[in-house]
């Protein structure tokens, strides 16, 4: 996009004077760091590549890689900053963290890290998630933090009486960098069940939780050594010395950043997408993928396939949340890239991707994938009952294989787990929704995945154009809020950060929604080929 002279100068104006907003969110395979403007335009940008390491059956990110990668995605903000408006940066007007939600970071008296980060993608605490569902009726999925806590109680795990702090990604990150054990209320609802009138971790429950014999044996009470939670634009501290340090090496940042409440990729999801009102909902896609509505009323019944979390602004919300959504689609779409550098013709990302994808709505392809099968789990699904993933594509002698076929079923495949909760929130609990609003990489091709998506949801899918920003983006919205507080959030998104936003709505097709309906009978009738594949593919670090 081309920027007038005019336009440089007022940006740069703007930069001298603290007029933005930063936000970082650690993601699955990027770290990246938004920098908006007064009129939440992003005036810089920059990404670190990461990806998680199973080591010894533990899903996890090395806490050094933490810190380099965010250092590494500064820096390349700073330099475009520098690099388009001749300004080092020096000072933002507020600043964010938000990261993968859920998770265990657990530490000692002395702040020093027990055992390894154990991420959301880890699927070992069933016999935790069952015994707190019970006894709170109220649905604790593997994930969440309280779960991985409990697990560790229950196995007896030697570090289990030396923790004095347990929070999440995003949260430790904020602390580093500020000294306050704080977390957004929506982050905070992914470790412990939040009480919606309270905006606080549910105090019923927290005595349930601190009266269970293994628990009430230890030497530390769950309220004591949990993140406060805070509710969107509350004071969540400024950077400290140390912490400018710590983000910026080369030491140009200046210390006393206010920083907002660090929240979770849902929470960052909603904001980016509008969608905090009641019966509005998002789908935030990238390595996982979750569906989420903001609830008119609690759900009737306690569904294991059903999150309960909060907006950034304590609200409810149902969440269908999948482990598994583009690590095997891009697994396959690398395979396409290298045959085609073979044959000389090395093609973009964007191009690579936009024309894999467009053969998936082609007029050739077939509505139901020709019959083809494919299971993207890399890892556990809980939603469909794996405790290990192993990505299957298969087909029968009479399927149609055919390029548009196949990636018409690797993103049904995509999707397809994230329906069966989805579907029990809108079919079984009549849960209303106005507005399903789409964001993430996968929305940047035009059309596809949105396309593919209201098949899979039979719901108008809502594409805007900031569905590519992501979570930073939200998160940098989170951070100017600071700024904003007397307005509450959701009227502060409708009346200043999406006035007037375009977007695009794909409304369902009736040939596309029996396709994908035919294909998701297929692929749950099939679940047994992923379970066969899990018996007989060994992990190698097993």
């Amino acid at each position: 996009m081309a920027v007038s002279n005019d336009d440089i100068a007022f940006i740069a104006q703007s930069i001298r004077s603290g007029k933005t907003a930063l936000g970082i969110e650690f993601g699955s395979t990027r770290i990246k760091a938004v920098l908006i403007d007064e009129h939440y335009q992003t005036i810089a940008a920059g990404d670190h590549e990461w990806e998680n390491h199973l080591v010894d059956g533990v899903w996890t990110y090395p806490l050094d890689e933490v810190w380099s990668g965010l250092q590494d995605a500064y820096a390349k903000m700073a330099h475009d900053v520098e690099s388009a408006y001749g300004e080092k940066l020096t000072r933002v007007g507020s600043l964010g963290f938000s990261a993968m939600m859920h998770g265990y970071l657990a530490f000692d008296k002395n702040d020093t890290l027990l055992v390894p980060f154990r991420t959301w993608r880890n699927s070992m605490t069933r016999q935790a998630q069952e015994e707190l569902s019970h006894l709170f009726q109220y649905n604790i999925p593997e994930r969440y933090s309280i779960a991985h806590l409990y697990q560790a109680v229950l196995k007896g795990e030697e570090h289990v009486p030396n923790v004095a702090f347990f929070t999440t990604l995003a949260g430790y990150v904020h602390w580093q960098l500020t000294g306050q054990k704080v977390l957004g209320v929506g982050d905070a609802s992914g470790m412990f069940p939040i009480d919606p009138a309270t905006k606080q971790y549910n105090a019923d429950f927290i005595d349930k939780f601190n009266a269970l014999p293994k628990v009430a044996a230890q030497p530390w009470n769950v309220r004591d050594i949990l993140p406060t939670p805070l509710v969107a634009g509350q004071d969540a501290g400024t950077l400290t010395p140390e912490g400018a340090k710590l983000l910026d090496p080369s030491g140009t940042l200046q210390a006393g950043i206010r920083l907002a409440p660090p929240e979770g990729d849902a929470g960052t999801g909603m904001v980016a997408t509008n969608s905090v009102r009641v019966r509005t909902g998002n789908v935030s896609a990238g390595t996982s993928i979750f569906a989420m509505v903001v609830l008119e009323k609690p759900l009737e019944r306690l569904h294991p396939e059903v999150d309960l979390v909060t907006t950034p602004a304590g609200d409810m919300a149902g969440m269908s949340h999948a482990n598994n959504f583009t690590s095997d689609l891009n697994a396959w779409v690398r395979l396409f890239g290298e045959f085609s550098e073979l044959t000389g013709h090395k093609l973009d990302a964007g191009t690579l991707y936009g024309t894999l994808f467009n053969a998936a709505i082609a007029p050739d392809t077939d509505a139901n994938a020709g019959g083809l099968l494919n299971y993207c789990f890399y890892s556990g699904e809980f939603l469909a009952g794996l405790e290990e993933g192993r990505p299957v594509f298969a087909r029968g002698p009479e399927s149609r294989m055919s390029l548009g076929n196949f990636m018409r079923a690797q993103l049904f495949s995509a999707f397809s787990p994230v329906k069966i909760g989805m579907d029990i929130m809108t079919k079984d609990e009549g849960v209303a929704v106005d507005s399903l609003v789409g964001h993430g990489g996968i929305f940047t091709t035009p059309k596809v995945a949105q396309k593919i998506l209201a098949a899979a949801f039979n719901t108008p899918i809502k594409v805007m154009a900031t569905a590519a920003e992501g979570g930073a983006w939200g998160m940098a919205v989170l951070a100017d809020y600071l700024q904003h507080t007397e307005t509450p959030l959701d009227e502060y998104l409708d009346e200043r950060v999406f006035a007037g936003a375009q977007a695009i709505t794909e409304t369902p097709d009736a040939t596309d929604v029996a396709g994908f309906e035919d294909f998701f009978t297929r692929f749950s009738t099939g679940l047994d080929i992923e379970r066969a594949a899990i018996k007989a593919i060994p992990l190698e670090n097993n």
